[in-house]
């Protein structure tokens, strides 16, 4: 395995070295060493006292703050319109997605390829310049679905070239031995600003209507572009090869390590699996045995607050086997699905998916701290979007199947076979002998 190289310190003044003890101090801290032991070295400063770390939080939380917003207010924009419905809404929301998954190897290039925080910067301008246009044809009520859903494919392109310049940037910040610590950071962030987002995404689109709220979201993408500036990383350095061949160099470091492929194919099942449940199963199971949308809001609203407990947790753990652990931790995520199966009662539904989100999230931070340890710097955005790409390859697919396969065998059967498909391909992961075997650095 190839190590990550040491990212350079955040602040100069945290890596000068000291300078070297003169001979007549050297002999006199080695006359006195034998009677007082030597002073602690001092600890290094905390990660909320680094700028560009900072700097880098608030941009994602205030970011994730505001699609919280739009995920709601989109939704509500498109039916709102005259002879909209389901069909209309899945249209816009696919012409979303689809890019974000037919674009993402593209952004894995160029983040490799220049400054990847000035891609972020731009990817965040033009996520700004869609919403900003969602809004405007929303408040004039003049919106086109065909304008929807071109604005839509730019929301997702601006989503496909940010991620993997976002993934290779957290090494260049803080340093190899804290980027657990950063990851769980972030994702605390991230995760309790979703949860405050659709907390009150629905009061906002009440109050003031969906298009403000789309306003707001694309107000977040510029307050991030801003933030994400004052990062200023240096633009790479010029490789003069084509991006045709450093899309196949950054295969070659993805396809050569099989821990690292064994758990994207793991994760494609699972995604598609959970999609399955999240999009169609659940609110089915929901609306046939539970009581409705009421009690599917309790069950998703816990497993939202579980995410950000495990995110706090896998800030501080510490495990000698990251993979190992991560994908013993993905077993969890069946167990909600198992109890939607069997119609337990909504509080243990709710605990469980508490569970998985704890689990989910212990999942993410070390996987993506072992993924920036172990690829070079110089690879990681493209890797990365490799990682991306496979992960979201099946989940339309989970999407496109459960209706059709729940209409087949029933709900509680489709639920069930998607619980066995995370154990099954969980522990098809673990047959890996690198995934079992690969140690964390001291």
């Amino acid at each position: 395995m190839t190590a990550l190289p040491e990212p350079a310190p955040a602040s100069p003044s945290s890596s000068s070295p000291s300078p070297p003890p003169s001979p007549s101090s050297s002999s006199s801290s080695s006359s006195s060493s034998s009677r007082t032991p030597p002073p602690p070295s001092a600890a290094p400063p905390g990660l909320w006292r680094e700028r560009r770390f900072v700097l880098l939080a608030a941009a994602r939380t205030l970011s994730v703050l505001g699609n919280g917003f739009a995920r709601v207010a989109l939704s509500f924009a498109v039916l709102a319109l005259p002879g909209a419905g389901p069909g209309q809404l899945s249209l816009v929301l696919a012409c979303q997605a689809v890019p974000q998954l037919a674009f993402v190897l593209v952004g894995g290039v160029i983040a490799d390829r220049m400054s990847r925080s000035r891609l972020m910067v731009v990817a965040d301008l033009v996520g700004a310049a869609a919403y900003a246009g969602l809004a405007a044809m929303v408040l004039t009520g003049h919106a086109p679905l065909s304008a929807l859903c071109l604005l839509a494919v730019l929301a997702g392109t601006a989503t496909a070239l940010f991620s993997p310049a976002m993934d290779g940037v957290i090494p260049l910040l803080v340093p190899a031995g804290r980027l657990q610590q950063a990851n769980g950071l972030l994702r605390v962030g991230m995760n309790g600003a979703m949860l405050l987002g659709l907390a009150l995404s629905g009061v906002t689109v009440a109050l003031v209507g969906a298009g403000w709220a789309l306003a707001l979201n694309a107000a977040s993408f510029l307050v991030s572009a801003a933030l994400i500036r004052g990062l200023r990383l240096p633009a790479r350095a010029r490789t003069g090869t084509s991006g045709w061949t450093e899309l196949r160099d950054g295969w070659r470091e993805f396809s050569g390590r099989q821990w690292l492929w064994v758990v994207v194919a793991q994760y494609a099942v699972v995604v598609a699996a959970l999609n399955a449940n999240a999009g169609v199963l659940g609110p089915l199971a929901a609306e046939r045995d539970l009581g409705g949308a009421r009690a599917w809001s309790l069950i998703v609203a816990a497993q939202a607050l579980g995410t950000v407990a495990g995110a706090g947790l896998a800030a501080r753990i510490r495990v000698r086997r990251p993979v190992l652990v991560a994908v013993v931790a993905t077993f969890p995520l069946a167990a909600p699905l198992a109890l939607l199966a069997v119609r337990a009662p909504v509080p243990l539904i709710a605990l469980a998916m508490c569970g998985a989100g704890v689990a989910s999230d212990i999942f993410g931070v070390l996987w993506a701290t072992t993924v920036q340890r172990e690829v070079p710097e110089e690879a990681l955005s493209r890797v990365s979007s490799y990682d991306w790409f496979g992960s979201l390859a099946f989940a339309p697919l989970g999407l496109l199947v459960a209706g059709p396969v729940a209409a087949r065998i029933g709900v509680g059967h489709a639920l069930a076979g998607c619980a066995s498909l995370v154990v099954l391909a969980s522990a098809a992961a673990l047959l890996s002998p690198q995934v079992r075997g690969l140690r964390a650095p001291d």
